[in-house]
């Protein structure tokens, strides 16, 4: 497997810079960063009982559509559940932060949570100790305390550079779990780096194959409860059922994990099958929002607005071919620095994290 490499920087809610834009991660480079943190120990606190969580977490697992899914029974054993589980102070003071700057973030990573607990209790051939040990830890977007909120929460179509400072949070993710549990193996790091990974190697951030079963759980739970809920990039929610039928789509182009969907379509029912029973209609029958910005990019012709990162002098484009292939490259009429057009994207990228 390739080495991943950071895009954008790394830093902790107290502003400390754990690794830099462009650090390969190496296990020789998070087994030094890990050793930074060696000395320190966390002492795990309750998960429902910290802050608010828990007044805010009933009311949203009691609302349309979470309410057919958390019926009665289904809503008692999910919060018994959580009960049982404890993160380190860390990862619950990013629910500080995402509930101040970012409320959609704050309550996403909790319905995941809680919609995530549930499916892996049907799902897993494991003890539900096991399965409550695994997901301790487990916030999913973590990384996204890396990305400027003004990304999260922005409105019209992203640059090309805002995509990839968004997309960022996967790794974030994985190296502050890695850093704050102290295990660059830890199944919390996982589920952070791959939730966005997919069954045909099409995700970010490495395009692998996503085969592990408790991810493709967070990874279904993800994407149906980004479906169902309001966005800056989609004020208008999908409807329950156009959800389900995007889900199910996604399946059957093997981008997730059909069992998984299964799972998710079987809570949605009210007499609830079994989910081995249950059968997914392949008939679209709703509607996607229209106005629907995700995945739009919008072209900016970065070559008028840029100046040398080195002088911020003037720059002149220069044209090459090797081999019949055109190679773009920029040089300071100043200070004669050339750069490319990955220069151009990073500096874009960049200006997001200047002070």
């Amino acid at each position: 497997m390739k080495t991943a490499k950071l895009d954008c920087q790394v830093y902790t809610l107290d502003n400390r810079l754990l690794l830099p834009a462009g650090k390969e991660l190496t296990s020789e480079a998070l087994d030094e960063l890990i050793a930074a943190n060696k000395d320190t120990s966390y002492q795990a606190l309750s998960f429902l009982e910290y802050g608010t969580v828990y007044q805010d977490i009933l009311p949203l697992i009691q609302k349309p559509p979470y309410h057919v899914i958390f019926d009665e029974p289904k809503r008692t054993l999910a919060l018994n559940l959580m009960k049982k589980i404890s993160f380190i102070p860390p990862i619950l003071e990013s629910l500080d932060y995402f509930k101040e700057n970012d409320f959609y973030t704050y309550r996403h990573s909790l319905m995941v949570f809680a919609m995530s607990t549930i499916m892996a209790r049907d799902l897993l051939e494991k003890s539900e100790d096991w399965i409550m040990e695994i997901m301790a830890g487990t916030i999913h977007d973590l990384g996204k305390i890396c990305v400027p909120p003004k990304i999260l929460k922005k409105d019209d179509p992203l640059t090309a550079a805002e995509k990839r400072i968004l997309e960022h949070h996967a790794l974030a993710g994985f190296v502050l779990l890695s850093y704050f549990l102290q295990d660059l193996r830890s199944f919390a790091g996982r589920v952070a780096k791959e939730h966005h990974e997919r069954r045909d190697g099409s995700g970010y951030p490495l395009g692998i194959s996503l085969r592990d079963s408790m991810v493709e759980i967070i990874a279904v739970c993800d994407v149906y409860d980004a479906l169902i809920s309001p966005r800056p990039y989609r004020i208008t929610p999908y409807d329950n059922r156009t959800a389900l039928e995007e889900i199910t789509e996604m399946a059957q182009g093997g981008k997730l994990s059909l069992e998984v969907v299964q799972t998710l379509v079987s809570h949605n029912r009210k007499d609830r099958p079994h989910f081995r029973e249950c059968k997914v209609s392949t008939e679209k029958r709703g509607t996607p929002p229209a106005d629907n910005l995700y995945g739009v990019i919008v072209k900016r012709d970065m070559e008028k607005e840029i100046t040398c990162p080195n002088c911020h002098g003037f720059c002149t484009k220069r044209e090459s071919y090797k081999e019949g292939v055109e190679y773009i490259s920029y040089k300071c009429s100043s200070c004669g620095k050339e750069f490319d057009k990955d220069d151009l994207l990073n500096i874009e990228m960049n200006k997001y994290y200047e002070t």
